[in-house]
């Protein structure tokens, strides 16, 4: 009990927000949530937590073959209808264990307006073997009435990235590996980072199969200005949304390009930071 308050007082003295939810606490109670599983429809299939409803994650890219871009709100609206889903709803998201597809939906929920949304600190695996209610059965939800709501100030484009690169109150972290950040590699045409973009790789939000501590968070992002708005990027805009789950719960005010370096790179007349000059 002493130590639950001591975390409790220390995630309150960081203006921090509790967006993570560990496997024993989601058990006990069960009946609470809605539970979002993002794995591919085969794994689905062959077994599942208790009740969980089927949202792949593929279904939230538009094209990823071209890049990351959100799928649209017509196909999400219907998609959520289907699934029963409204924005009041307690939601708890969760994957393989690898926590990109996590919070790439946790971020894509509330760019649609979901207001309570949890990611499970812990893959499928992970309650496997803990011996928890687990099935085969696909629910059958009634269908919801939810209208599309966006919430633009969670979503970056490219415009709004451009703009940031000239903007003092606006900071941009690249999340890929510091081999991308620096041009050893890339998935586009070209080669390095968008301009003043900073990296903080989405591997370090994860640590041991499980969501660093806020702790930890407190002191990866302790240079990171918390009065600035903060843009995120990677290759798809999925790696990324570790980075934004972080941010999220630490109380910054944050935004991920979706479309990310696949479309950046790709367009010749965006600018990128030149080689011969670092």
């Amino acid at each position: 009990m002493k130590i639950l308050l001591a975390i409790c007082i220390a995630l309150v003295s960081l203006n921090a927000k509790v967006l993570r939810i560990e496997i024993d606490a989601l058990a006990n109670n069960f009946s609470e949530y809605t539970i979002l599983d993002t794995r591919d429809e085969n794994d689905y299939k062959n077994g599942h937590i208790k009740n969980a409803l089927n949202l792949p994650i593929l279904l939230t890219y538009e094209n990823q073959a071209r890049d990351g871009k959100i799928s649209n709100p017509q196909k999400m609206e219907k998609l959520f209808r289907k699934l029963g889903l409204d924005t009041d709803n307690q939601l708890v998201v969760y994957d393989s264990g690898i926590f990109f597809d996590a919070a790439r939906l946790f971020w894509t929920l509330e760019v649609y307006g979901f207001k309570n949304v949890k990611i499970l600190n812990a893959g499928y695996k992970d309650w496997t073997q803990k011996n928890l209610p687990t099935s085969i059965d696909t629910p059958n939800p009634s269908k919801s009435n939810y209208i599309t709501s966006i919430n633009s100030n969670r979503l970056a484009t490219k415009f709004t990235t451009q703009i940031a690169t000239k903007n003092p109150n606006k900071i941009i972290i690249d999340a890929r590996a510091t081999s991308s950040y620096k041009g050893e590699q890339s998935i586009a045409k070209r080669f390095r980072h968008i301009p003043s973009a900073q990296n903080i790789p989405a591997t370090h939000n994860i640590n041991n199969n499980k969501l660093q501590t806020i702790e930890k968070l407190k002191e990866i992002y302790k240079d990171v200005d918390k009065n600035k708005k903060i843009i995120l990027y990677c290759a798809i805009g999925r790696i990324s949304s570790t980075n934004y789950f972080s941010l999220r719960e630490l109380g910054y005010d944050v935004a991920n390009y979706d479309a990310s370096w696949r479309e950046w790179g790709n367009d010749f007349s965006l600018p990128i930071i030149n080689p011969s000059k670092q």
